[in-house]
């Protein structure tokens, strides 16, 4: 599979027609909000927080509408219903809306106190392994310094010559919670997202005694977005479209419906062992098709693109460098 883009220019343009496209096909419902991170072009570090307009072409800037807002998604889940109530009345107003082409996109959470994964968790991806289907959620994780933006380039690190993709469903909590009832979890999910749990299948299989934890989080192998959108308005986490391309070729293609613990579950298991806070990302496994089990096997390669894609949420585009 060989990179078809030619350019960063081409790159980067292909990436804005595909954003402005995507969002005009999905919209909102409801009260439903696509919240995301951004820089403004030429503005170095500086974060803004921002919403989505439906047609793809804007975002209205939080801060610039009312100063005294929080420049991070985390910080604006933390203020609670508050925050998410003043966003949206920044986005009814059409007020202070800058322009997709002068912005730069980064991942919807930034720095969260925990990102954790799950393992083995699509039936179908037991099945292509020919393994057991788990009893009980296999938990591990990516430090945080692995999340990069939906469209920033996967790095291939020196130290691994076996770079595999993963197209994950992930969701963010959006308050503070431990020992939370099954029945009650949904209610601490602040939205969804698109990930690609990039991982170095050497370092999985042969190295650091099979723990998963230094395979799953080089700098670079957490490709994150492009927004969080709202749980309001995802109709049903558990039967979306996910699928993976690597250079224009499907190569994963499955449906959430398939997990086997799904996200209330999920939120169950692990907050009998730790407290979960706002900005938390869960990233809950993948489906078959990544390269390690492919025959023969294939791995990424500098060149490569690498396209995430769920249904209603939106897809994140990686260069490989």
């Amino acid at each position: 599979m060989r990179l078809p883009l030619r350019s960063c220019f081409f790159f980067r343009s292909f990436i804005a027609q595909k954003q402005t496209a995507d969002a005009q096909k999905r919209g909102l419902s409801g009260a439903g909000m696509r919240l995301v991170q951004f820089r403004h072009s030429g503005e170095g570090d500086c974060v803004r927080v921002g919403v989505e307009q439906s047609d793809g072409q804007g975002v209205v800037d939080l801060k610039a509408f009312d100063p005294s807002m929080p420049s991070t998604v985390r910080e604006l889940l933390q203020l609670g219903d508050k925050g998410l109530e003043f966003a949206q009345r920044a986005l009814a107003s059409g007020q202070c809306v800058v322009d997709r082409a002068n912005i730069q996109l980064l991942p919807p959470i930034l720095a969260p106190e925990k990102v954790v994964c799950v393992g083995m968790n699509y039936r179908d991806h037991c099945l292509e392994q020919n393994a057991p289907i788990p009893k009980e959620p296999i938990i591990f994780s990516k430090f945080p310094s692995a999340l990069t933006g939906p469209y920033d380039d996967i790095i291939l690190p020196p130290e691994s010559q076996e770079v595999d993709w993963e197209v994950e469903l992930a969701f963010v909590i959006g308050r503070r919670g431990k020992h939370i009832k099954e029945e009650d979890a949904l209610s601490y999910v602040a939205g969804f997202t698109v990930a690609n749990d990039v991982s170095a299948r050497d370092w999985q299989m042969r190295r650091n005694g099979k723990q998963w934890l230094l395979s799953k989080t080089f700098d670079s192998f957490c490709p994150l977005g492009p927004a969080l959108v709202t749980a309001d308005a995802v109709n049903d986490p558990h039967n979306l479209g996910i699928r993976c391309l690597v250079n224009g070729d499907t190569v994963q293609s499955s449906n959430t419906s398939q997990m086997i613990f799904k996200t209330a579950a999920l939120i169950a298991w692990v907050s009998q062992i730790v407290t979960l806070t706002p900005g938390d990302v869960f990233l809950t496994g993948t489906p078959p098709g990544v390269g390690v089990f492919r025959n023969p096997p294939i791995f990424l390669k500098k060149g490569d693109v690498v396209e995430c894609q769920i249904d209603q949420l939106g897809s994140i585009i990686n260069k490989v460098i």
